[in-house]
């Protein structure tokens, strides 16, 4: 899938800088971005806008991003929407837990850059 206007994705993180650059990337690459702070505001906002893609802190202070895959997925509108989890630090666990959903998930450590979140934007939108 090309870069362009039309995707939309939902970035979750509790870190503002993150999001600050997380969206700069995307809007610069012509992505609509919508921005959450947390597990319950992400929740919403992709019941809310069915995004096409989300990128998903999975260390977040309220509901782990596993947590947030795992309500997204009983519900037929958000169930669909393939997911980046982006992450400092990967344990063992979540590493586990990350394998669960392979077909619709991918991950990438942080820092993040440019060229690696699109390469990963575009093999799950593909």
């Amino acid at each position: 899938m090309e870069e362009g206007s039309y995707i939309k994705i939902l970035v979750v993180d509790d870190d503002e800088q993150i999001l600050s650059y997380l969206k700069k990337v995307l809007q610069l690459a012509s992505y609509e971005v919508i921005l959450a702070t947390n597990g319950k505001q992400a929740l919403r906002l992709a019941k809310e806008h069915i995004p096409n893609l989300i990128i998903l802190d999975i260390n977040l202070p309220d509901v782990r991003g596993e947590e947030i895959k795992r309500l997204l997925s009983q519900d037929n509108l958000t169930s669909q929407i393939p997911i980046i989890y982006l992450t400092g630090i990967i344990s063992k666990e979540e590493a586990q837990v990350i394998q669960r959903f392979t077909k619709q998930a991918l991950v990438l450590a942080k820092p993040v850059v440019r060229s690696e979140l699109i390469t990963a934007i575009n093999q799950l939108l593909i």
